[in-house]
């Protein structure tokens, strides 16, 4: 049924970006993410589930039979993180379910729920949520179908409407309050991550002609296609206490849920230097620990610190946000009829394979003697008109269903 469709969601509207971290899942060496989603499912009898977690939000969508409530979301949010509270999950959460939590998804696709209204960098995240996951087998038909509908809907409010126009990201943000210091282009940067969101942070610095930078990966490969982009250097995490060079800047963004930026790596990288370092953590959770901002000479800059710049964003895109949202109730209205058909299709695939088994009984067993008295043209008109048939018996119902949905 279509409120078997359920979301569970912590984004920036109803919690800081540092409390958002208590939702996300942290996986370790022990238990990494697809064990800790593959356990989720199981212990709360999930029929499908997808997991998106990015700098502003974590949803957790869903099919399941269970009702939503404030107990299930405390149960649920416990099991991850048994330090939270029902009255913190029930103040920071959101309950959807049915075409609540479709509309909640749209919105999010077409960035129009956005920290950063208009940033096309959310699709992306998305998708590489959705095929991680499908990989994983979380996901199955009727979020495909979600998804699917989805990404039509967001191409389309991208495509009529002006909500992308002048592009403005979470980074881009990032990177103009960096260029407010006067950073020189001979600047020593460093990347460390190679996801998503530190391959646009090296765009906007290839942009800038910024031409001395460095990127740590765990994975030596993407850190290479990064540095290639702008002309640097690349290594991996595991080298980076080596790095004896110094810095002026550091972007951090990884998949690590504990701060990789710890007063020991800090002091590496310092070099002894004591002059003013920006560092810009685009991470959620944080990937600088608490220490290295109270304890050293920093400029500071994180996802939060970014809110007003994003409300100067959100001011400019009013009007086109209207217009998204009238685009998006539309595919809203439309989806519970394509959730009625896909369930009818689903019930009615064994249809022609019955119908087959039928056909074939009737001419092996039932009527087996009296078709071996047929002579050979008889025999062969009669397996044409028991095709015939078939046919008709299958087409039929399935069109009667169809316009019956319709």
């Amino acid at each position: 049924m279509l409120r078997d469709l359920k979301i569970l969601t912590v984004t920036h509207k109803s919690a800081s970006l540092k409390e958002i971290r208590d939702f996300v899942i942290k996986p370790s060496d022990d238990f990494p993410l697809q064990s800790q989603l593959g356990n989720l499912k199981e212990v709360f009898e999930l029929k499908e589930l997808l997991y998106i977690a990015t700098c502003n939000r974590v949803i957790y969508f869903f099919i399941s039979e269970s009702e939503l409530s404030i107990s299930f979301a405390t149960q649920f949010f416990q099991h991850i993180n048994p330090d939270l509270n029902e009255n913190r999950i029930a103040a920071a959460t959101q309950l959807l379910e049915g075409t609540d939590a479709i509309a909640h998804l749209y919105e999010v696709a077409a960035s129009i729920d956005s920290l950063v209204v208009g940033e096309r960098q959310i699709l992306g995240q998305l998708r590489e949520a959705y095929d991680q996951c499908h990989a994983w087998g979380l996901t199955g038909d009727t979020i495909r179908l979600a998804f699917q509908q989805m990404v039509v809907a967001a191409k389309e409010v991208y495509a009529r409407t002006r909500i992308g126009d002048k592009p403005v990201s979470v980074v881009s943000l990032a990177v103009r309050k960096m260029l407010s210091t006067h950073l020189p282009k001979d600047a020593r940067i460093l990347l460390i991550g190679a996801g998503q969101t530190n391959a646009l942070v090296a765009k906007f610095l290839a942009k800038q002609e910024f031409a001395n930078v460095t990127v740590f990966n765990r994975s030596l490969q993407k850190a290479e296609e990064l540095a290639k982009l702008l002309e640097g250097k690349a290594n991996t995490l595991t080298n980076i206490f080596e790095y004896k060079e110094g810095f002026d800047c550091l972007f951090v963004c990884t998949g690590s849920t504990d701060p990789i930026i710890q007063p020991e790596l800090y002091e590496q990288l310092l070099q002894g230097e004591t002059d003013t370092k920006i560092v810009i953590d685009l991470a959620i959770p944080h990937n600088v620990a608490p220490e290295v901002i109270e304890n050293y000479n920093i400029q500071y800059i994180e996802i939060e610190g970014l809110r007003t710049l994003a409300q100067e964003n959100l001011a400019f895109r009013e009007t086109e946000v209207e217009k998204a949202r009238q685009i998006l109730a539309n595919y809203v209205a439309e989806f519970p009829t394509l959730f009625k058909q896909r369930q009818l299709e689903r019930a009615m695939s064994r249809v022609p394979e019955e119908i087959k088994a039928v056909k074939a009984k009737a001419l092996s067993e039932v009527f087996r003697k009296d078709v071996e008295q047929l002579d050979a043209s008889t025999r062969e008109l009669l397996e044409k008109m028991l095709t015939y048939m078939e046919k008709k018996c299958i087409a039929v119902p399935m069109k009667v269903a169809r316009e019956m949905v319709g």
